[in-house]
């Protein structure tokens, strides 16, 4: 082989690694870019984990209060109708989960079991109170009150931190394509 073609081989070479390096980058860029559509998402499941977080607080001080029944089963159906909005919303962010980033899919995983301990904790709370109307803040009640309230703070937690940590990125994003380096 003469040497003009090793060279050829050489910038061939070359190139095509050079041209490989820059699709891997771009391809992980685009698998690690945040999903606008799981995005919006998560904003509409932080109103309902908010709602949610402040609902489950004041049910949990009814606890210390001498308040009826029919109180604590109209909160207890706030608290339901919370979970059964973010039970459908979670639904849609499971069906756009394989386009979601990393992120993303991650706060997926993690809002799925808690989300299944408060509507267990509430349906709990629910029968108690059906079966108990006397003494609603009788037995395991304070319990399942107390740890819905805990549960819904970690949620709203969870979903808002991941919101600004999208938001963090894209701006660190931007400041990068600013300055030209990636």
């Amino acid at each position: 082989m003469s040497r003009s073609h090793k060279a050829t081989g050489y910038l061939l070479l070359t190139g095509l690694i050079l041209a490989s390096t820059l699709f891997i980058e771009r391809a992980a860029a685009i698998q690690n870019a945040e999903n606008s559509d799981v995005q919006d998402l998560l904003y509409q499941a932080r109103e309902e984990a908010v709602g949610l977080d402040r609902d489950a607080d004041e049910m949990e001080t009814l606890v210390r209060s001498d308040l009826d029944w029919q109180t604590h089963a109209a909160y207890l159906e706030s608290v339901k109708e919370h979970i059964n909005r973010l039970a459908t919303i979670v639904q849609k962010l499971q069906a756009e989960r394989d386009k979601a980033s990393p992120w993303q899919q991650q706060t997926i995983d993690r809002v799925i079991p808690l989300l299944h301990e408060l509507a267990t904790n509430t349906t709990n709370a629910i029968n108690h109170l059906n079966k108990n109307q006397a003494r609603p803040v009788s037995g395991d009640y304070p319990t399942w009150l107390h740890e819905n309230a805990e549960t819904a703070h970690g949620l709203a937690t969870i979903i808002s931190n991941t919101i600004e940590y999208g938001r963090a990125r894209s701006r660190l994003q931007k400041l990068t394509e600013q300055l030209g380096t990636s």
